[in-house]
């Protein structure tokens, strides 16, 4: 509208209208003429993507650790966006009036997994209502593992606690003592997991979380919370660390040469925002993973 889109016909006479405060009235006529999208400032970088399904509305990633989802400022370059934009190319039709991919969730830095993003305004649109809902409407699914440390017991459980960004450490974010509320920064967050394995009498466990909500850091600050973190997570399970003392070297080994936390984004399904269609998609272990596991069996 600012910028001179907006033409609103009024007994017979056109007017364009810049001031986003302008009244209608009954009868107008509103015209909105939708500009090309602009080239964005993030440049295309040629980096290798894993790409398990693309067509012109979206395309799913197996992401690999190490790699950031948008530039930063202390990741400028390199990052999947950055990514994307070479490997698309024209088939972008615009997010929000810029041409880049439509990033709809984000995975830590260094969380391996799946991915899908958005090539167009619909499709982007169709998937941030999806992953609004977190699959409370039969529509997504989200799958992670992740290696902790013990024995989870229950079994299986539900961690039900809101999360805030931590008082002490902002990088940090914290199960908040106070309820979710519009008057603080606490949301609510819940994770549901259930144990596949545990390993070296007990000492590490093999896990399956699936989200309710979706939370920054949410997996990671939930099992460390009720004393399983995740192993080689640096932020949230330097608590655990002399439990290492309890693995044998080759175990040790494995760990100190993941250098990355043990979480893996497993599987994703949803359905396609135009054609309806259900998608679901699986990614095992990356290499890093697969010989800590291997270690740990």
């Amino acid at each position: 509208m600012k910028a001179g889109h907006c033409t609103v016909t009024r007994r017979q006479t056109d007017t364009t209208i810049k001031d986003p405060s302008w009244r209608v009235k009954q009868d107008d006529i509103v015209a909105l003429t939708l500009p090309p999208p602009v080239d964005t400032t993030v440049k295309a970088q040629a980096i290798a993507l894993d790409v398990l399904y693309e067509d012109a509305d979206l395309l799913v990633v197996n992401k690999p650790a190490g790699m950031v989802v948008h530039p930063a400022p202390g990741s400028p370059d390199g990052t999947l966006v950055n990514a994307l934009l070479a490997h698309c190319g024209d088939t972008l039709s615009g997010i929000g009036g810029e041409k880049r991919p439509g990033i709809v969730h984000r995975l830590d830095k260094d969380t391996s997994g799946i991915m899908v993003v958005a090539k167009n305004d619909a499709a982007h649109q169709g998937l941030s209502a999806q992953f609004a809902a977190h699959g409370r409407d039969g529509r997504m699914a989200r799958i992670y593992h992740a290696l902790v440390w013990g024995e989870p017991l229950p079994a299986a459980g539900t961690v039900d606690a809101p999360l805030a960004r931590s008082a002490n450490n902002r990088k940090k974010i914290a199960v908040s003592k106070a309820p979710p509320s519009d008057s603080n920064s606490a949301r609510h967050a819940v994770t549901h997991y259930r144990r596949l394995h545990s390993y070296g009498q007990n000492q590490v466990s093999l896990i399956e979380c699936k989200l309710e909500t979706g939370r920054t850091h949410q997996i990671r600050v939930h099992m460390a919370h009720i004393g399983h973190p995740v192993l080689g997570d640096k932020l949230y399970g330097t608590g655990m660390i002399s439990r290492a003392v309890h693995l044998s070297d080759p175990q040790k080994a494995a760990l100190d040469a993941l250098d990355r936390q043990a979480l893996h984004a497993a599987a994703l399904g949803f359905e396609h925002p135009k054609t309806g269609e259900k998608h679901y998609y699986e990614a095992p272990f990356p290499a890093d993973l697969k010989r800590l596991l291997e270690a740990m069996a």
